[in-house]
């Protein structure tokens, strides 16, 4: 009984929230989140970032760790997009492949293991969640416009938060606490802002192929976590950094696929993202408690 309420405890705040957003976007269609995107962009998610990974929390080997193995992951994501949209017989593969490669991993991700984990959980969660914002920028602009582009890296806030973060924890420097508890404010702004925007923005995003959205979805929430799995089998990963891990492979495609699939790439393919990202998201509601039931049974 006791891992029941565990597992009530960390998921309904999070669900809670993205219901407020989506009874906020149903109550105003025409809502301007603006601010949430611009905010999260610029100051929410470098604070976030630069509290998770500090020394209090993880440590350097731990975040050079699971930033490898979710690279490996992410491999695996690309080998199982590339499988689904082959059977699907998409035409532009290239560019419907970002939301099967990169997780939800911060908007949901983040809150689901620390409620789940606690601080100790928000710094495996972060080291995943800062490739994931490295990839959005690099990887992720390079297969919506099928070229890179570094000013765009160069211009986001939570990378120069990301390299700030790796030297605080290379050298083992701690916040001072004004940092510290200032980060800490913001975080949890953060946190609950960009999960109700994404409950605005479910919304608004629509589904233009449903069979072929949901399809896709399993690749995302079902063998996703299924990757996860086998990392931790192979490393022999345990304990809440292994729990960690799986949950962060279990997250549904993140909105920010869409919003830069908005920018580079053609009006067709931004749809289909977008009912992927829909429908992923709906499907995590019921696959997402299934995992982190898993990761706090066995790997705690």
């Amino acid at each position: 009984m006791e891992i029941y309420i565990k597992l009530f405890e960390v998921l309904f705040p999070v669900f809670f929230v993205i219901g407020i957003g989506y009874y906020l976007g149903k109550k105003n269609p025409k809502i301007d989140t603006t601010f949430i995107t611009n905010f999260a962009a610029n100051v929410g998610t470098p604070a976030m970032i630069i509290y998770a990974l500090n020394p209090l929390n993880t440590s350097f080997d731990t975040f050079k760790n699971y930033f490898g193995y979710y690279l490996i992951a992410i491999g695996g994501f690309i080998i199982i997009g590339l499988i689904f949209l082959t059977i699907l017989n998409t035409k532009d593969i290239i560019r419907e492949l970002p939301p099967f490669v990169m997780p939800n991993t911060g908007n949901m991700g983040l809150p689901i293991c620390l409620f789940a984990y606690g601080s100790e959980g928000l710094g495996v969660a972060a080291a995943i969640s800062a490739l994931i914002i490295l990839c959005h920028f690099t990887l992720g602009v390079f297969l919506a416009d099928r070229r890179f582009s570094l000013d765009v890296i160069l211009r986001s806030p939570p990378f120069y938060a990301i390299i700030i973060s790796v030297i605080l924890l290379y050298n083992e420097i701690k916040l001072p606490t004004f940092v510290e508890n200032t980060t800490f404010l913001l975080m949890y702004a953060t946190i609950f802002l960009i999960l109700m925007s994404l409950g605005i923005a479910l919304t608004r995003l629509k589904v233009f192929s449903f069979n072929k959205a949901l399809f896709s979805s399993v690749g995302r929430v079902i063998l996703g976590p299924l990757v996860g799995y086998l990392l931790i089998v192979y490393f022999e990963l345990e304990g809440f950094a292994a729990g960690a891990l799986l949950i962060q492979c279990s997250m549904p495609s993140a909105i920010l696929t869409y919003l830069v699939g908005s920018i580079y790439s053609p009006k067709k393919i931004v749809d289909n993202i977008a009912s992927m990202i829909v429908v992923s998201t709906l499907m995590s509601f019921i696959t997402v408690p299934l995992v982190v039931f898993f990761a706090l049974k066995y790997f705690n």
